[in-house]
């Protein structure tokens, strides 16, 4: 008797879900023909909750992080060949800058320039409406996406995220005939380009993608282990929560019920990373958000963190979004200088080893264990065994934070000593490592999987 062929649920459930590999992005969400299925909250952040009469295309797998997207096929599609550069992908133009408004600058958690753009867009008419994160929806300490069609409530999601929010899933609600701007992570950018590609409607809607550099995110559970190492009692519940409150490079902000306000230097709050990094973090290969048609991320360097204001890195990977900015400028709403692909991406050339060598390298270690692993369509060409050595080191400790007695102990030291003695140490580590971390960079190739 012939074996019945496995379902997109089926794939995604075993291959994904169960492989503590979904990214939260929604997507499944977006193409099932249910329209009860949704996403739920989890310890692990959102996860898709189908119903009995859940049904997806069969190409929806194509478009699932957890699975990988095939970026060499996905380059030829969306762009129509492949990018001038793999380190950040597809370039027209490279800015450093900021929004020209104080007020969107200060409230932005990089310069502003996203926010700004998405405030733009929308005033002059480009779209419709803005799909964005939005940190205390439904509760303080969770977020939620949602549908901006005022100034006013894009502001409102004017600030940073370090928790999974699922974007995709509420394509299944847009308004037929209305065009959106959405803010995506890169693993949403590329499912998000896979749906346009197969032509499926509600994202066709969406005509432009703006998109964060993103590094590493926090599983939920790490808020509740920043409160306990301050000291703060569980039926405390949460007020307020801001990620990056105050000016540049801003800090961890939060209000409890009894009326305690806590706060941690970003650099500082940065110790959970190793207890409470999502498992996309440590899969994904893609830093620079490379199928957004614009990417913004902090401009690192000793000149603009000397002034204490936030910059931001600015690449627009399309001309008509290279146009737009170029527009923005001339109309005083961005303020920018030019910039050299190589050198900018020097200010992020930690992460963006992390992501390119380490990504492919813990991708591959899954892989020979057994397990589950996403798959990108290629390789780096050329990996040094000293950074192979590297990647040994960095693992070995994401394996023992995540374990349950390495966060009972961590949530156990007040904050006020994890935290600078973390600090202290990372800027060690990336001293120490950056000759082999950056070794190759600047000469970054690949080998496309065939």
């Amino acid at each position: 008797m012939a074996m019945k062929s496995a379902t997109p649920i089926d794939a995604l459930t075993h291959g994904v879900i169960q492989a503590g590999l979904c990214t939260g992005c929604g997507a499944c969400i977006a193409l099932d023909e249910s329209p009860h299925s949704l996403m739920q909250d989890t310890h692990l952040g959102p996860i898709p909750a189908w119903m009995a009469d859940s049904r997806l295309p069969l190409w929806s797998t194509q478009a699932c992080p957890g699975l990988g997207v095939n970026y060499p096929d996905l380059y030829q599609k969306h762009y129509g060949h492949y990018p001038n550069q793999w380190l950040l992908g597809e370039i027209q133009s490279v800015w450093t800058g900021h929004a020209s408004d104080p007020a969107i600058r200060r409230i932005g958690a990089s310069g502003g320039v996203l926010t700004q753009v998405l405030v733009y867009l929308l005033e002059t008419g480009k779209v419709d409406a803005v799909i964005l994160a939005q940190q205390g929806r439904p509760t303080p300490e969770k977020a939620r996406a949602v549908i901006a069609q005022t100034p006013e409530a894009i502001l409102a999601g004017a600030q940073s995220i370090y928790i999974p929010v699922s974007m995709l899933d509420l394509l299944k609600t847009l308004e037929p005939q209305k065009t959106y701007a959405i803010t995506c992570l890169p693993e949403q950018s590329a499912a998000l380009r896979v749906m346009q590609q197969e032509g499926f409607a509600p994202a066709m809607q969406v005509q432009y993608v703006v998109g964060l550099y993103t590094g590493t995110a926090l599983y939920p559970a790490a808020i509740s282990c920043f409160l306990r190492s301050r000291g703060i009692r569980e039926d405390d519940s949460i007020q307020s929560l801001k990620w990056r409150a105050g000016e540049w490079p801003g800090y961890l902000e939060i209000k409890t019920e009894s009326g305690r306000i806590v706060r941690s230097k970003k650099v500082y709050y940065n110790f959970l990373i190793p207890f409470y990094i999502t498992q996309t973090s440590l899969q994904s290969m893609d830093f620079v958000n490379e199928f957004a048609d614009l990417s913004v991320g902090d401009a690192w360097s000793p000149v603009f963190e000397a002034q204490g204001v936030g910059h931001s890195i600015i690449v627009a990977r399309t001309q008509p979004m290279a146009s737009i900015i170029a527009e923005m400028e001339r109309e005083g709403w961005l303020s920018l200088e030019e910039e050299d692909p190589l050198k900018a991406s020097d200010m992020h050339g930690h992460m963006l080893d992390f992501k390119k060598r380490g990504g492919y390298l813990r991708n591959q270690w899954r892989r020979k264990m057994g397990r589950p692993a996403p798959d990108y369509g290629y390789r780096p060409a050329g990996i040094p065994l000293s950074r192979v050595l590297v990647e040994i080191v960095i693992s070995s400790l994401f394996v023992v934070g995540r374990t349950a007695w390495a966060r009972w102990v961590v949530a156990r030291i007040p904050e006020s000593i994890i935290g600078p003695v973390f600090n202290t140490l990372r800027l060690g580590w990336k001293k120490l490592s950056r000759p082999t971390k950056r070794k190759g960079l600047g000469d970054f190739h690949v080998d496309i999987s065939t």
